[in-house]
């Protein structure tokens, strides 16, 4: 490979000093990333991401920038295998012992994995990662993890056995421990600050992973080296040694005119978020186009129901008939963003088909509004008590083509006499808009994890808050609702937990507390060059199998 003139480089506004230039070997369809030929060791490959990471905490990772830099540098105690959602050993060296009721866990650990600075995973190390994850740190802005509930305490059996203890059952714990926000840190490193996990601290995350981060220019770009000695993989990937490239570069590239034209043009290898308008460009011979699935809650409106503005059902319905959420999918996407037949995707765990709470039809949702007491003004906008009926949504930045969704839903929306305005930003803006009363309404966003947990993590105060309803004590709200979302955290059985999840769902829908839109991929487009690309169990790039054809 010839390397990319420092002009040209620079032209893509990339900030790299040289990429490189990429043979073009054939065409593949999407799907399954099937390799060709035996992989090839060394290489530097270029991977465009649309956002710069904001934090390598692992508990705080969900956010795919984040979490697309941890997967790669971390291991887990378990595996989630992202074909058939089952979870097999990792660095634990079988699934775990536990007790009747879900509180007690026991691992047995491998004996030979260590974190980059030499040092080993051993219990002790193990119990204090998990001893943050599960209660957080607040005098160092360190959150509790997410995917943990009920986390009391871990105790070091002997040197390579863990045992950990929940205050009420913990079902989800297993599958939590597979995740990116249960990434093993090395002692050291577990013990910095919030800030210190923050841009331009990158090489100072001390991890077990095949590779680690090697480089940073904060806010553009980010370096992993393979780890020479990594030698644990999970059993059923294609090899569990040594990471077959030998550098991967990060690079923000937020236009995504750029991140097409630059892996078009065979000047970068492959990049995340290739927006629907531009899929056809991949299917040029010596293009590859993947969508991954998310397999969790899906792209949805969450209603603010305590809002003065929506605190009547009838509004919510309303609001639910007029949208017309195949005309968004049909004018903005495409057959890779099926419409949504339910708040989470066919393919997550617990799904239960409530599409028949989400018909279009703009006369019922006029009629609702007049039920609710909206009345038509000379202006369009429809009011009640002398305020109008004005609703404020989100940019969700993570999202794709957020903007232009609110842009539809301000045209179907107003047609009812419903103002939309829309909140732009950055992140930043959209995270200190959320819990302010009155200030957003509805709120755009979904979110991926291979388990029934999903639910509460979107939905409780205590995590993502979707709802918008802010009560401290991780209340969404409605108590019934409440309860169902403990009942999925709590449930020891797996058939307890289907059946809060199922009851969840319906009380969601009948509601009207969500509007699902589409099930959300992970769209990826590379050169054919790449070889063995794979993701997560929720579309997080895993390039540990990953090779270049020289």
């Amino acid at each position: 490979m010839s390397s990319l003139s420092r002009r040209s480089a620079l032209a893509l506004g990339l900030g790299v000093p040289a990429l490189m230039t990429l043979a073009a070997c054939g065409s593949e369809g999407g799907g399954e990333q099937a390799a060709s030929g035996e992989p090839q060791q060394g290489g530097s490959l270029t991977y465009l991401e649309p956002q710069t990471w904001t934090t390598l905490y692992p508990p705080a990772a969900g956010f795919y920038p984040n979490g697309g830099v941890v997967n790669n540098i971390t291991d887990r105690l378990l595996y989630q295998n992202p074909e058939t959602l089952e979870l097999e050993p990792w660095i634990a060296t079988a699934l775990p012992e536990i007790n009747e009721d879900a509180t007690e866990y026991t691992f047995t650990l491998r004996d030979d994995a260590t974190y980059s600075d030499g040092t080993p995973i051993d219990a002790e190390n193990v119990v204090k990662n998990f001893d943050l994850y599960g209660k957080g740190d607040a005098d160092r802005a360190l959150t509790v993890s997410e995917a943990i509930n009920n986390y009391d305490h871990g105790e070091v059996v002997d040197a390579t056995t863990v045992k950990f203890f929940f205050s009420a059952p913990a079902p989800g714990f297993a599958q939590a421990v597979s995740t990116i926000n249960s990434g093993l840190l090395s002692n050291a490193t577990l013990d910095r600050t919030g800030e210190q996990f923050g841009p331009g601290n990158a090489v100072d995350i001390i991890a077990s992973g095949p590779f680690v981060i090697s480089g940073e220019e904060i806010g553009t770009q980010t370096t992993l080296a393979v780890r020479e000695d990594y030698a644990w993989g999970p059993a059923s990937k294609a090899h569990t040694g040594r990471a077959h490239l030998d550098e991967i570069v990060y690079v923000v590239a937020a236009e995504a005119s750029v991140r097409v034209g630059t892996v078009t043009s065979q000047q970068a290898h492959i990049a995340r978020q290739i927006d629907a308008p531009d899929e056809p460009q991949f299917e040029a011979d010596g293009l590859v186009l993947y969508a991954a699935p998310t397999n969790g809650v899906t792209n949805s409106l969450s209603f603010r129901f305590r809002d003065p503005a929506l605190e009547d059902i009838r509004t919510r319905q309303a609001l639910i008939a007029a949208i017309d959420r195949q005309a968004i999918v049909d004018t903005l996407f495409t057959e890779n963003y099926p419409l949504a037949t339910g708040i989470l995707a066919a393919k997550a765990p617990g799904y239960v088909d409530t599409s028949e709470n989400y018909v279009h039809d703009p006369a019922q949702a006029a009629a609702l509004l007049d039920e609710a007491g909206w009345v038509a003004g000379a202006d369009g906008t429809r009011t009640k008590d002398g305020a109008p009926l004005l609703l404020t949504f989100n940019e969700a930045l993570p999202q794709p083509r957020s903007r232009e969704v609110v842009t539809l839903l301000q045209e179907q929306l107003a047609e009812i006499g419903i103002d939309v305005q829309l909140l732009p930003g950055d992140q930043a803006t959209q995270d200190a808009a959320r819990p302010v009363p009155g200030e957003l309404q509805v709120y755009h966003s979904m979110v991926a994890r291979s388990d029934f947990d999903v639910l509460k993590s979107q939905l409780s105060s205590e995590n993502r808050d979707a709802l918008l309803n802010g009560y401290p004590d991780g209340s969404v709200g409605d108590e019934e609702l409440d309860e169902l979302l403990a009942q999925i955290a709590s449930t020891p059985d797996t058939e307890g937990r289907a059946e809060a999840s199922a009851a969840a769902q319906a009380h969601l829908a009948e509601n009207a507390y969500v509007l699902p839109l589409f099930e959300e991929p992970q769209v990826y487009g590379h050169v054919d060059a790449v070889q063995g690309f794979a993701t997560e169990s929720v579309a997080r790039p895993s390039f540990y199998d990953t090779w270049l054809v020289s």
